[in-house]
């Protein structure tokens, strides 16, 4: 199978956008580009524990609903959610209602302020495990700066973060360029992350 396929606008995109017509514009605009928010970093992280087992069809299509219900991924707000909140989020129909992945984001909120209170940043953390050679576009599901991280994450406490995880965070966070090869979008990716200043 190729690993591009043509857009809407007949030019050449990973081929995984086939698998939803609301792909390309995530594709497109945000996937692969680097990020040094926080908040963006950190509700990627939770997005990718809730996908588990599931369709990133699934989550994209319920992304609002879960920013809307864990307070756009403010951490610290997160941090602050017990069992009344479980409890609601439980209930709500617009999101994922596993009991482990819930309780999971809450966990990992406040194991998120910590990290922030030891080493300054998510995102001075997150792209210290930057590979310094890149696997080949789209032909991993890990690698050593992914197992690393999760083994680290798991460590500090935090949850639902395994090493596939973790590389699926790292691509979508531009940590990696994994455009295919051929992509439109890959010279675009490439030349972002060229004029992206790495947090320290």
């Amino acid at each position: 199978m190729t690993d591009t396929i043509l857009g809407p606008d007949g030019q050449p995109r990973c081929s995984w956008c086939q698998a939803a017509p609301e792909f390309f514009e995530y594709h497109d605009n945000e996937w692969g580009y680097p990020v040094a928010d926080d908040q963006r970093l950190f509700e990627k992280l939770c997005l990718e524990s809730f996908q588990s087992g599931l369709s990133w069809r699934t989550i994209l299509s319920k992304r609002e609903n879960f920013r809307k219900a864990f307070n756009h991924f403010d951490f610290n707000e997160v941090a602050q959610f017990g069992d009344a909140e479980v409890a609601d989020l439980l209930q709500n129909e617009g999101i994922v209602r596993h009991r482990g992945k819930i309780e999971a984001v809450i966990n990992n909120a406040r194991r998120a302020q910590e990290l922030v209170a030891t080493e300054g940043s998510l995102a001075t953390y997150v792209w210290r495990y930057e590979p310094a050679t890149p696997p080949e576009p789209r032909s991993v599901s890990t690698s050593a700066e992914s197992i690393a991280m999760s083994k680290d994450l798991k460590k500090r406490g935090w949850k639902f973060v395994g090493p596939t995880t973790v590389f699926a965070f790292m691509q979508a966070m531009g940590l990696v360029n994994d455009h295919a090869i051929g992509c439109v979008m890959r010279e675009k990716a490439a030349q972002m992350r060229r004029e992206f200043t790495k947090p320290v």
